[in-house]
């Protein structure tokens, strides 16, 4: 799989960042704080764009996300973390946060999903029209490797990419034929939000993925527990061995796995961490309250309390995305 924050296995869930600056400022310029998403473009702030122009797509395509989704139940749990893993990345204080039912996608977007999207739309990505997108060095061929000659400083292992997006993941040379399973990679949080509302969906909040992705559990590191490879099992897409210079791949992938590979946690949902970020709806922040909140809309690696940031217009090789609903769309 890509590669993690420095020694760490895997991160899941990258935010949208408050201000467009702010991960530059937070980490120079490295992608997401070194996890591999690229800095802001640059451009004004495009947060409804994609919403509003396949709104209209979206009326008439109802079906078009194929994969099941999943009933998760209402309730109340612990959110974040008194023991935060990066301080500054503000997965403290725990707090009780209260969450209405909602559906969530039973897998990630796929490059299935995503191409049948493009297909129907005539959608562009806008790693696409930027004409590069930030990839990790060691899925790199030499061929492609020779010919950059920049890198991101806090994080020497990403390195910007010509003609990488979500059809060429590794640059001109390589191609998803044979991964139509895996999740799409090289999406914006403009581009999953463009996806999500075609397919009559959203994206879903900090606070829902994150009830989700503890699978019902309460104060534990994982969506499966406290213990990373129970039995000796591997529950996730994560780095083994030493990073960034080897990965062993005990878990059976060195890039992506499956959408529907490894166990599914206690809600049903597969991949949940491991394998690819994933975007959520809310503006990135680092304080948060520790009073008891009701469905709240702000933001929050591969332990569920785990989380980072990113600018709207981001893309990498490690950043996907999966939908939510308030309603099962028609045609599920």
């Amino acid at each position: 799989m890509a590669a993690p924050v420095a020694a760490r296995a895997w991160l899941s869930r990258c935010l949208f960042s408050l201000l467009l600056g702010l991960a530059a400022a937070a980490g120079g310029a490295a992608p997401g704080g070194a996890c591999g998403c690229s800095a802001s473009r640059g451009r004004g702030d495009p947060r409804e764009a994609a919403a509003r122009r396949y709104s209209a797509a979206a009326s008439g395509r109802r079906s078009a996300g194929r994969r099941p989704m999943v009933a998760i139940p209402g309730g109340v749990f612990t959110m974040g973390t008194d023991e935060p893993a990066i301080q500054q990345d503000g997965e403290w204080p725990a707090r009780r946060v209260h969450i209405n039912s909602f559906y969530m996608d039973q897998y990630e977007v796929s490059n299935e999903e995503f191409e049948r999207f493009v297909n129907s739309t005539g959608y562009v990505t806008e790693a696409e029209k930027f004409g590069d997108s930030f990839v990790f060095e060691g899925m790199l061929s030499e061929e492609v490797k020779a010919d950059i000659h920049q890198a991101v400083a806090a994080a020497p292992w990403w390195l910007p990419v010509k003609g990488a997006n979500w059809k060429h993941p590794e640059g001109p040379d390589s191609s998803i034929s044979n991964r139509m399973d895996h999740p799409v990679l090289h999406v914006s949080w403009n581009d999953a939000v463009a996806f999500c509302t075609w397919a009559g969906k959203r994206l879903p909040t900090e606070a829902e993925w994150e009830y989700s992705c503890r699978g019902g559990l309460e104060n534990r590191l994982f969506p499966w527990g406290n213990k990373l490879q129970p039995k000796g099992q591997h529950y996730a897409n994560i780095w083994q061995g030493t990073f960034p210079t080897n990965n062993t791949a005990e878990d059976g992938y060195k890039g992506t796995a499956p959408v529907t590979a490894f166990p599914p946690n206690g809600y049903g949902l597969y991949n949940i961490v491991g394998n690819a970020w994933e975007w959520t709806s809310d503006w990135w922040a680092v304080r948060h309250s520790a009073d008891e909140v009701h469905n709240p809309s702000y933001c929050y690696r591969y332990r569920c309390a785990a989380r980072s940031q990113n600018t709207p217009d981001s893309s990498a090789s490690n950043l996907g995305f999966r939908c939510a609903a308030d309603t099962l769309p028609e045609l599920q």
